[in-house]
């Protein structure tokens, strides 16, 4: 509701707009001040805890001062324990008793302020307390003691002004108080009046939204303006009866029987970390959860859907009793774990085999747990997705699919509500896009407005989502909110609302819509483009460890397999639940404040330790006590000798030397022959088998290009195009000259400094970086001009690849002008391509373009680093170092060369060891070897078809075994025309399909 009018509007205001005038200063002045007609004061003292959040038991036993209202409390990110006493009085209601606490709440959004939670003396929770969410029941009458666990959590960046800020890092967060205690009281809830203000509320809401010359709207103004002429402003509780008795007849009109029907689920969206640290996550879920308990005891109507394993893995270390009865919850049906996932995370960035981990712990954990599992993907805030996410969904036992990101983007609408979402092996999901645009509603008429007008399917269904409850931050549904629901149930001028379990809603839309249509390729968000490049150590970390836990896991197994070494079940699932976590979609995305990825960094430099020392024991079991000079190849392919996921001698590539000509240094081996001129740049790399030049004539590659990065808005998530007419290429070297095997060039620019080492080795033209980068808002592009005319890019993606056209011919491929690729870009016409690999780049963009001669060329850029200055001031600030590999090939080269990048050869010593399986045909690619979930010892594999291709060979073992069978991804069991014989001890004939995965289990 709202009662500002503009004063250069008055004048033409129409006689609605001043009937709503009246009704809403009535309701906020009147109304809404005599829901609490009483009240008595309370005796409040305080504890500070002067650091990290302790326990309830500690807590309780400090000694507490007393502490004023309208005092300031709560230095950035600290705790303040309220202890609160106070007496009911006999002839009160307990069920309308509430006590209402204001710790300084602003009008700005919930889940970002400060919060609180609220315990019994015996430490049980209550429910928590929020900006929207203000009252803390009193169940019975006399005396009474409540604590309140306060986090002063600051208000960062809301609203959202994209300033840099000091409060999301301890370090430089100061110790000034951030809030002021408003208000702690007991108070007794007119509960008639509470009702009529609900009525209000849903009308009102309603005249914003309908036809403005309808019949409707004239009937809805009409009640409300009788409602506040039947009743006395100076006695609202006397007359609250008769105020609602006279809007009784507008709420009673039914809806058409066209109406759309929303299925509401409770919700609360609950970022693991994002503008606070996951410890503070840990007690948003705690605090969400004890709102939605007490709700479900007042309603038990409402469903509650939460996603996360994690989150419930948290609420069970932290909170077991409430924990308790969240799983008391879930098994009546009224909380339904969502999603299968550890987190929600990140689509675009993890590699095949962790997302595939998202699913087998996410699902685990639950099916363990809390006996469920879930059929739905549940990820309403990525930035993007992946067209791998549908194979790798259904291979985890999903068949639905519900965002609403795509909502968010700046160009293009995608034109189905409700449709099929199919991935690049041809895997589809029933996917629904909740048409309110928001994860966050609170089931007003605006949001319902926007989803009747939203929905793309009507005419066609009728069956809709709604997910209601704050978000973010947490906090979940309110009793409001249910009133809204109660009300909507069959109102005319709104769609009918039903509280629902998400499940029953996938069922009857996927019943109603017999045809949907269909979406082929990646879900791709025409905003948050940035995310691919921000905060490059965290990513790093991530891609590192991704790869260490490949090799912890195969010689891990092989050490088991063939040497009966203890298998370190319990190291590695500790490993992947924090690199798991670490993929939170805005923790590997960049997008979060400085304490997070501080957190984020130790956690992957401690995880990379901890993995270390797994491959060295298991290599050093596996391998013996020999001299022998050997190298652990965790690959998929042959590399130096060694063969993939074998231990052997080794014989290394000997790089080109590079030698000094009149244009500037030479490298050349027998495949290459590339020229680095005294700018640091290539100006020639010519395929010595073809012959053939790579670059076109008088355009240098592997450039250096400074951009300004100034975003509209959404600092660290987002890349403005036209911040990339203001740029520089960095061709004024400090140096530029041979050292060892390379041309090492140095750059000065700004505050920072490049060192760039070139050298060619196998066929290839390696770019090492070592960067020391102070640049503030600006963008560092890495730029490969090629001697290419191509109508497309193509782009590895988990478990296979994506082409992508690069032609500028529609509003779409204009919009998808920066892209994911993960360890490879290639490019190439019929007979001829070249492959740029890289050891930790996402972000890439390909276009079009004229060289001086006239003639067509291809682009293709990295995006190396970027400097954002909000939420975390010094993003990227420090050292970085990477590598960028460019090669003549076709897309087998690409995949081979990707894995060489992410999987180098490891040193060791000893006796050479064979691989546990070997593939006969090499387009299929083995992911993961390791042993299975349930601890049994079978082993498990997970291969791909990699070209895009029909593929089929044998999967040959050296490790003894009774059965072979196909498997989901959590290894049960399934039926699969992709295993078409098996030989136990021997071999394994299968044949898949283009991009397919197959998860073999191995039985011992």
């Amino acid at each position: 509701m709202h009662d500002d009018v503009d004063p250069n509007a008055r004048g033409r205001l129409t006689a609605v707009d001043l009937t709503m005038l009246r009704v809403r200063r009535f309701t906020r002045y009147r109304i809404a001040p005599a829901v609490h007609r009483e009240r008595r004061a309370v005796t409040v003292r305080a504890w500070p805890v002067g650091g990290e959040p302790v326990a309830f038991g500690h807590a309780t036993r400090q000694e507490f001062a007393p502490f004023a209202i309208g005092e300031a409390w709560g230095r950035p990110w600290d705790t303040v324990w309220f202890e609160v006493t106070g007496e009911v009085p006999s002839d009160w209601d307990p069920a309308d008793t509430e006590l209402l606490v204001d710790l300084g709440f602003t009008d700005e959004l919930p889940g970002f302020q400060a919060e609180a939670t609220a315990y019994r003396p015996d430490g049980t929770i209550v429910k928590a307390i929020e900006p929207r969410n203000t009252w803390v029941p009193l169940e019975t009458a006399g005396a009474f003691t409540r604590y309140l666990e306060a986090a002063a959590n600051p208000l960062i960046g809301t609203p959202f002004v994209y300033e840099p800020t000091p409060l999301g890092d301890p370090a430089t967060a100061g110790d000034a108080p951030l809030h002021r205690l408003a208000d702690i009281g007991l108070a007794r809830r007119d509960r008639v009046v509470w009702e009529l203000l609900q009525d209000v509320i849903v009308l009102d809401g309603l005249v914003d939204v309908l036809p403005p010359d309808g019949a409707r709207k004239a009937q809805v103004v009409a009640a409300l303006e009788r409602m506040v002429d039947v009743m006395d402003p100076d006695d609202v509780a006397g007359t609250a009866a008769l105020g609602r008795a006279a809007l009784a007849p507008a709420l009673a009109v039914r809806a058409a029987d066209s109406a759309l029907r929303v299925s509401a689920v409770g919700h609360a969206h609950i970022d693991s970390a994002w503008l606070w640290p996951t410890r503070e996550t840990v007690r948003k879920v705690a605090r969400t959860f004890s709102n939605v308990l007490d709700l479900q005891d007042r309603d038990p109507d409402l469903v509650y859907a939460a996603s996360s394993a994690q989150q419930y893995a948290w609420l069970q270390e932290s909170q077991p009793e409430l924990f308790a009865r969240v799983r008391a919850a879930v098994a009546s049906g009224r909380i339904r774990p969502v999603g299968g996932m550890w987190v929600e995370s990140d689509t675009n960035m993890p590699g095949g085999e962790a997302l595939a981990r998202q699913f087998v712990l996410g699902k685990r954990w639950f099916l363990e747990h809390l006996g469920v599992e879930s059929d739905e993907v549940w990820l309403p805030d990525s930035f993007g997705y992946s067209a791998a996410l549908p194979q790798i969904a259904r291979a985890a036992g999903a068949r639905y699919f519900v965002t609403q990101k795509p909502s968010w983007n700046e160009t293009n609408r995608i034109p189905y509500s409700t449709f099929l979402w199919e991935g690049i092996d041809g895997s589809r999901l029933f996917t629904h896009l909740p048409p309110a645009e928001t994860y966050n509603s609170d089931l007003g008429a605006a949001d319902l407005a926007r989803t009747e007008l939203r929905f793309a399917e009507k005419g066609r269904a009728h069956e809709v989502l709604g997910l209601f409850g704050w978000g973010d931050g947490g906090g979940g549904p309110t009793r409001e909110m249910l009133a809204a629901a109660r009300r909507k149930a069959d109102l005319d001028g709104s769609p009918r609302v039903r509280l629902i379990d998400p499940h029953t809603f996938f069922v009857e839309a996927e019943a109603e819509l017999a045809e949907p249509a269909v979406w082929t390729g990646e879900l791709y968000l025409e905003l948050h483009r940035g995310t691919l490049t921000s905060q490059h150590r965290t990513k790093h970390g991530n891609r590192r460890n991704e790869a260490l836990l490949r090799e912890a896991e195969l010689w891990a197994t092989a050490a088991t397999v063939l040497r009966s070494a203890p298998y370190p079940y319990d190291e590695l699932e500790a490993a992947w639940r924090i690199v798991l976590l670490q993929q939170f979609h805005d923790i590997l995305p960049g997008s979060a404040i400085a304490w997070v990825h501080q957190e984020a960094e130790r956690n992957h430099t401690r995880i990379t330790g901890e993995l270390e020392h797994l491959i060295t024991a298991s290599l050093s079991g596996l391998a013996g006590g020999g001299e022998e000079q050997l190298a652990a190849n965790a690959g998929p392919f042959v590399r130096s000798g060694v063969a993939g996921l074998g231990i052997g001698a080794v014989a290394p590539p000997v790089p080109a030397e590079p030698r000094p000509t009149p244009r500037g240094f030479a490298l050349v081996d027998d495949a290459l022959r590339v020229v680095v001129d005294r700018r640091g740049v290539v100006i020639t790399m010519q395929d010595r088998a073809s012959g053939r030049e790579l670059l076109p004539a008088g355009v240098p590659a592997g450039v250096l290009q400074l951009f300004r990065d100034t975003p509209r808005e959404w600092d660290a998530w987002d890349i403005n195009e036209e911040d990339q007419r203001s740029g520089r290429e960095l061709l004024e070297p400090e140096s530029v000259g041979i050292e060892g095997d390379s041309v090492v060039v140095r750059h000065r620019f700004g505050a920072s400094t490049a060192e760039v080492r070139l050298r060619v080795v196998d066929g290839r033209l390696e770019h090492a970086f070592d960067i020391d980068w102070h640049e503030s808002q600006k963008l560092l592009k890495l730029a490969f001009p090629l001697d290419l005319r191509t109508d497309r890019a193509t782009s590895e993606i988990q478990f296979g690849h994506l082409h992508r056209p690069i032609a500028r011919n529609t509003t779409w491929d204009t919009a998808r002008f920066e892209t994911v690729a993960h360890r490879w870009i290639h490019v190439g016409e019929p007979d001829f391509g070249v492959v740029i690999a890289n050891d930790v780049v996402y972000g890439h963009d390909v276009r079009a373009a004229a060289a001086p001669s006239g003639r067509p060329m291809t682009v293709v850029r990295l995006s190396l680093l970027r400097a954002p200055r909000f939420p975390d001031p010094a993003a990227d600030q420090g050292r970085h170092v990477f590598t960028v590999s460019v090669r003549p090939g076709g897309i087998p080269e690409a995949v081979v060369d990707g894995y060489a990048q992410q999987l180098p050869l490891r040193a060791t010593t000893g006796t050479p060891v064979s691989p546990l399986l070997t593939v006969t045909d090499p387009a299929v690619v083995v992911e993961a070897v390791k042993l299975a979930e349930d601890r049994s010892g079978d082993v498990v594999v997970r291969l791909y078809e990699s070209r895009g291709g029909r593929a089929s060979g044998e999967v040959r073992t050296t490790f003894a075994w009774d059965a072979a069978v196909a498997t989901d991804l959590l290894e049960r069991e399934i039926p699969s025309d992709a295993v078409t014989r098996s030989t136990p001890g021997d071999a394994v004939v299968i044949r898949l399909r283009p991009f397919e995965i197959l998860t073999l289990r191995f039985r011992r």
